[in-house]
């Protein structure tokens, strides 16, 4: 059997390093490394990767608009989306955006072993504790319930995260590579659909829901 072929992006040459290491010990073939979203997408006609382990959380292009981009242009592409967070809201939009693994950064090797092995297989893998908020998800959106934050777009949760992090209106535009004028677009979208009144309600909304933690 020919070696899974595994392209890797993250913003941290550290973190890419360390996986690097591990996929060599599994026999798992790093063709390709790229430290921002665009530049993955650029290096999937050349290399052909069967497997991408995508960081959610880049500068300008997050990991999530990657997918999406990603798998449209490259059907048989199998994304597994990396997250510190095991969030229901993380893992439900990485899903929708077509990835087929959502895997957190702190898990042993052999589950990154496991989550490579199944999607190659065809299967959807999630961590152990993603796949158990989904299942309480999806219980409570069968009795009803409808969270806040499908509504919003993947873009607009991330500039509500910088929002409920401190960051200015200023820091954002320049970590996301939007003008300050669409920020206003985009927090008066954000605003509107959550009918939060101010940034505090803002703040409190991503805590509760999760989007951001209280040390945040």
């Amino acid at each position: 059997m020919k070696p899974v072929r595994v392209l890797l992006a993250d913003d941290h040459e550290l973190v890419r390093a360390g996986l690097r290491a591990l996929l060599r010990e599994l026999d798992i073939q790093v063709v390709a490394e790229a430290s921002d979203a665009h530049q993955a997408l650029r290096l999937l006609a050349p290399h052909k990767p069967d497997v991408v382990l995508m960081d959610i959380a880049m500068p300008g292009l997050n990991g999530l608009e990657a997918t999406a981009l990603a798998v449209k242009e490259f059907p048989d592409v199998r994304v597994i989306i990396l997250s510190m967070h095991a969030n229901v809201e993380y893992a439900r939009r990485a899903l929708a955006a077509g990835a087929v693994g959502y895997l957190l950064k702190n898990s042993k090797a052999t589950e990154l072993d496991l989550a490579i092995k199944a999607v190659v297989r065809g299967q959807v893998y999630l961590s152990p504790a993603v796949a158990k908020f989904i299942a309480g998800d999806y219980a409570r959106r069968k009795k009803g319930a409808r969270g806040a934050p499908e509504r919003l777009t993947p873009r607009e949760v991330q500039v509500l995260q910088l929002m409920a992090k401190g960051y200015t209106r200023k820091q954002i535009a320049a970590k996301l590579n939007i003008s300050p004028k669409t920020f206003d677009t985009y927090r008066a979208q954000i605003m509107q659909q959550l009918d939060a009144h101010d940034v505090a309600g803002l703040v409190r909304y991503a805590t509760e829901k999760g989007l951001v933690t209280p040390s945040e």
